[in-house]
């Protein structure tokens, strides 16, 4: 079994060969983004990080644990209306 190693990218290069670093992104390689040597950020296909949310949503079980919540309809919405009071954001 063949391991996958991450590209890596400086912030320079990121923005000399865009075009190129997005054709790997898109071929769903991810990449590392340093700066000065170090690690800041990493770039993934967004079908991929989909995916990934689906997998992890059926695999555990705390996703989805109100799904099955008849008089919870939106469940964003439910926990936007708890966290009122306690966020100076809403």
């Amino acid at each position: 079994m063949m391991m996958r190693v991450d590209m890596k990218v400086t912030t320079k290069s990121l923005r000399t060969r865009a075009r190129e670093i997005l054709d790997c992104v898109d071929r769903g390689e991810p990449v590392t983004i340093t700066y000065r040597g170090k690690p800041r950020a990493k770039l993934t296909s967004i079908a991929q990080e989909k995916s990934s949310i689906e997998r992890r949503s059926r695999e555990m079980p705390v996703f989805g644990m109100w799904s099955d919540r008849e008089d919870i309809p939106d469940v964003d919405l439910y926990v936007r209306e708890i966290r009122k009071g306690r966020s100076s954001v809403d």
